[in-house]
């Protein structure tokens, strides 16, 4: 795989041309079980706002599952890829974030945002230091409010297991957790930041649970912004 590429002077958000780019690549090389742009942006969000570091070594895995055809397209898709992974951290840092989605199409025609992709995406992400993320999570309360918008869509669209009481949200009440998306995630960057890891927390392996033998679930639809 090429170096993962970083440049100072490159814009860090993604032209709409960049990402039905890269969105175009991801579908092209999609298996089943493989994340597009929606579940690529929720992913490097849930590492951009998380409690420790993630590597692209550790996170280009995810999204990369073969070689490039060649050099001119590696390089590309990584630099799209780098900047994307930029971007999310801008926009939060900027407090204008915005999560890419995907859109299904429904029984009678019509269309609608859907979170299934991105928050697909969010849980890998958090997968990547899912000792971290569950050790806070079991002893504050605080950071589970934080994320109960998220919570409540990947419960939704059964991306998430959990033994807390969701009830199945309403048409109405999934689009108020989409409209929230972009308050819960900045509300859960600034959490880490305020309350750091302890030296304690980081001992032993940060690294994901085992997830081989996880069902993933496959969504349909395009992405929107």
């Amino acid at each position: 795989m090429e170096e993962f590429p970083h440049h100072a002077d490159w814009p860090a958000e993604l032209d709409d041309n960049e990402l039905e780019e890269l969105d175009q690549f991801l579908r092209a090389h999609a298996g089943e079980d493989h994340l597009l742009l929606d579940g690529v942006h929720g992913l490097l969000t849930a590492i951009g706002i998380g409690p420790d570091k993630v590597s692209p070594d550790e996170w280009l895995p995810e999204i990369l599952h073969e070689p490039f055809a060649d050099e001119d397209e590696g390089r590309r898709v990584l630099e799209l890829l780098a900047r994307l992974s930029e971007s999310v951290e801008v926009e939060v840092e900027a407090d204008n974030y915005e999560p890419i989605l995907g859109e299904i199409e429904l029984d009678d025609g019509d269309t609608a945002l859907s979170a299934l992709g991105w928050c697909e995406g969010f849980s890998r992400g958090v997968d990547l230091r899912a000792r971290l993320w569950e050790s806070r999570l079991g002893v504050d309360s605080h950071l589970t409010e934080l994320l109960g918008p998220i919570m409540a869509l990947a419960v939704e669209e059964g991306v998430f297991a959990t033994d807390a009481d969701f009830a199945p949200l309403s048409e109405q009440e999934y689009d108020d957790c989409l409209a929230q998306l972009p308050a819960a995630v900045g509300a859960v960057a600034h959490y880490w930041i305020d309350a750091p890891l302890a030296p304690e927390e980081l001992s032993g392996s940060p690294h994901r649970a085992s997830t081989e033998n996880e069902p993933r679930r496959k969504r349909l639809g395009r992405w929107l912004h």
